[in-house]
């Protein structure tokens, strides 16, 4: 069994009124989730409340996490499905009450079953792995700045300050949001560091300091502050979130 553990901080920055992130880390390690919210009011709040609250059941009920060998295309199913039901709910709830119309919210997981990471997103919430001194980004975002680097048409140092930088695609709360979190199988190895995090954490601030931050602070809570410090003191203009996870030896301390 992976041995793990977590830090988590989310505040609501200098420029929002509430803050409409949330996260979620089970307390058993089975999976952690951070979602961040928009609608406006009090709607973004609501969208990704739904979505942490909503996703973990449709997990438990599909996936045994007491096995060892579960299929790679099980899991993926059903964490699809478990995003979809999610999706589904928050564009339901939007149609019948007036104080919900057009919420929306981005979501990434990792889950973690038979000694592997599954890392999965819809939006442009991101998950990072820190390995061997190297930060990797390991989910896609689904913006439409990021579909012009794709394209070629934009470089990444562009994207960083493009004007459509935060315009997205793909959300839950839309008929794009159920079609997928192309979830990936990552093996974990003693030493990664994994962040989960919302926008808000990269609007403050880049890869190499998030790297930096990582690296100054061992500790996943004190990690996980200081990079939402980090991020507002960077200027970041949202609510930011942090979720770091330590994959360690020994006894597992969430």
């Amino acid at each position: 069994m992976v041995q793990l553990r977590c830090g988590y901080q989310s505040i609501t920055g200098n420029f929002r009124e509430n803050n409409e992130d949330n996260g979620l880390a089970d307390p058993d390690g089975r999976y952690f989730i951070v979602a961040d919210g928009m609608g406006g009011q009090s709607a973004g709040e609501k969208a990704s409340e739904l979505a942490v609250e909503l996703i973990p059941p449709k997990l438990l009920e599909g996936i045994d996490f007491s096995k060892g060998d579960i299929a790679e295309e099980k899991v993926v199913e059903v964490i699809d499905a478990a995003v979809e039901h999610a999706n589904a709910e928050i564009i339901a709830l939007g149609e019948i009450d007036p104080d919900f119309h057009n919420m929306g919210t981005t979501t990434v997981l990792l889950v973690s079953v038979g000694g592997a990471f599954y890392v999965a997103g819809v939006g442009d919430s991101r998950v990072y792995r820190l390995r061997d001194g190297t930060l990797e980004q390991l989910t896609t975002d689904h913006s439409l700045t990021q579909a012009l680097v794709d394209a070629g048409t934009i470089s990444v140092e562009d994207a960083a300050t493009h004007r459509y930088r935060n315009v997205l695609y793909r959300y839950l709360g839309t008929k794009e949001g159920g079609t997928g979190t192309e979830a990936k199988r990552v093996v974990p190895q003693t030493g990664d560091r994994f962040v989960l995090c919302s926008d808000g954490v990269t609007d403050g601030i880049d890869d190499e300091a998030i790297q930096s931050v990582l690296d100054a602070q061992d500790d996943p809570q004190q990690a996980a502050e200081a990079l939402v410090v980090a991020a507002q003191e960077g200027g970041s203009r949202d609510n930011i979130t942090s979720l770091v996870l330590n994959v360690d030896q020994g006894q597992r301390a969430l």
